[in-house]
């Protein structure tokens, strides 16, 4: 329930401690663009499935933080995809290497 001193207008939803988490999370994306920028292919694939996987993580902490299952649906999926992408670019990249 609310509390009784709570002013906010009903439907609005106020910071959570799930929407600080993503919030947290993007910042954990910088030092995975810094390592595509500075380092070898190898290390950027690696950075690539850390971004994918911390990316999924911000959007079910923010599915949770909204209350939308739609959200977690989403996360499900992005987390499959990043995961299978790094794994296909891999493949492709090692033509290079």
């Amino acid at each position: 329930g609310r509390c009784p001193g709570d002013r906010r207008a009903p439907g609005t939803a106020g910071m959570n401690w799930f929407i600080a988490a993503a919030l947290g999370l993007q910042v954990a994306l910088i030092p995975c663009a810094w390592v595509c920028w500075r380092f070898d292919s190898e290390h950027r694939v690696v950075a690539l499935g850390l971004a994918g996987t911390v990316q999924a993580l911000a959007v079910l902490c923010l599915a949770v933080g909204y209350s939308e299952p739609g959200l977690a649906s989403l996360a499900v999926v992005l987390a499959a995809l990043s995961s299978g992408g790094s794994v296909a670019f891999a493949r492709f990249l090692e033509r290079w290497l």
